[in-house]
């Protein structure tokens, strides 16, 4: 399906990045990941912007173009009692600015039928205790597909993929974990890799601008205090 296509993937040296490059390159397609971990084809730090034109640039000298553009790098997550401003903004560089950015270094060079996923998170929408920094940086992705979907139209289909609790080690859940999750399971990466292939795909040629929550169906329960079994802790949480 993806022969001779060039999918580029930030942070895919580990997780959910490694599943999807793993899976592009079963499909067929050449693939650049960058992380800041150890991989086989760019190793650099995404809050870098130095980093980013070198990384571009070296992936328009070795294939000359761009089929695919997967943000999946992953910000660091600090709340508001420790997170200074720095790591603050370090987190919305590496998550917000950095796929902005590519996706700029990349404009001219997107081969007709291109295709950026862009993979946000469940927590753009809801949040845990102290988690502002990953938090802020996730719902800004979110936001930032839709725009550049309207920017691009007509030259690269944008859309964006939340998943929820995503195991990358794919332990099997039972008990609780698994049955908060309406699907009765925890995630794991390939639920994520396998949409943001159908998203590149031309089977998907009519999706744009949207927003994939792939979580088991946990956002949509409802929870209140006593109804079904479910009870607040007497810390408030």
């Amino acid at each position: 399906m993806f022969e001779h296509k060039v999918a580029v993937v930030t942070g895919g040296a580990k997780g959910i990045g490694k599943a999807i490059a793993e899976e592009f390159r079963k499909a067929g397609a050449k693939v650049c990941v960058i992380d800041i971990l150890p991989n086989d084809y760019y190793v650099g730090d995404l809050a870098d912007r130095t980093v980013l034109e070198d990384f571009a640039r070296k992936v328009i000298a070795d294939y000359g173009h761009v089929d695919y553009l997967v943000n999946n790098a992953l910000p660091l997550m600090q709340g508001i009692d420790e997170c200074t401003y720095d790591a603050f903004n370090y987190a919305l560089r590496v998550g917000v600015t950095a796929p902005f950015y590519l996706t700029k270094l990349f404009a001219p060079h997107f081969a007709p039928g291109a295709a950026i996923v862009n993979i946000s998170s469940s927590r753009d929408r809801m949040s845990q205790p102290q988690t502002e920094s990953y938090t802020a940086a996730k719902g800004g992705i979110s936001a930032l597909t839709h725009a550049l979907a309207v920017s691009l139209a007509g030259k690269v289909r944008v859309n964006s993929i939340s998943p929820g609790w995503i195991d990358t080690d794919y332990t099997v859940y039972e008990g609780p974990d698994a049955e908060q999750q309406p699907a009765g399971r925890v995630g794991n990466p390939l639920d994520i890799a396998n949409m943001v292939l159908y998203l590149c795909s031309d089977k998907a040629g009519f999706i744009m601008g949207e927003n994939i929550c792939i979580d088991g169906g946990m956002t949509h329960m409802m929870i209140y205090h006593n109804d079904f079994g479910w009870t607040l802790g007497g810390d408030g949480r």
